[in-house]
């Protein structure tokens, strides 16, 4: 007896288009790594500048509305004087985007940003940087004989 090909089943094409979807809902938004580059050979940088100096950076094609990005940042003590900063995120070597203290302490502190992309999503291209820059603390000494020494490095870059 020949087979008969049952006609597709609208109800049941619409209860598993609804599964699917909330399946899809319940695991949320995919996220997007974006990777940073180190300026230097060293993963945490240490450096003893006064002047902004960028530690890490990428450019890459805006495709989300938002940038996350984590840090971590550490100051430092040289002969019982602690050295602290500043840090910022710059977009295209001009607009700084988000900043923050780096506490004279040699203790880490983690901080956070969240950037809008939304006014370079037709951009060809978006260099982001990481710049840090020393501004208390002692002046001969350190790392690199200029005093005391601050670090900067990136937890993670996320698209959203």
């Amino acid at each position: 007896m020949p087979k008969v090909l049952q006609p597709p089943d609208l109800l049941r094409r619409i209860a598993i288009l609804e599964d699917r979807l909330a399946r899809l809902e319940r695991a949320g938004w995919e996220r997007d790594e974006l990777p940073l580059f180190p300026t230097s050979l060293h993963g945490l940088v240490y450096e003893d500048n006064t002047s902004f100096t960028t530690y890490w950076e990428t450019i890459f094609i805006p495709r989300a509305g938002t940038l996350a990005l984590a840090m971590v940042t550490i100051g430092d003590v040289v002969s019982a004087v602690n050295t602290g900063g500043e840090w910022q995120v710059k977009l295209n070597d001009t607009t700084v985007v988000g900043s923050g203290t780096v506490p004279a302490t040699f203790t880490y502190s983690f901080p956070t940003l969240s950037v809008s992309l939304l006014p370079y999503l037709n951009a060809g291209s978006l260099k982001v940087q990481l710049q840090a820059r020393r501004t208390s603390g002692a002046t001969t000494g350190g790392k690199y004989g200029a005093g005391g020494s601050i670090g900067l490095a990136p937890t993670y870059a996320r698209l959203l």
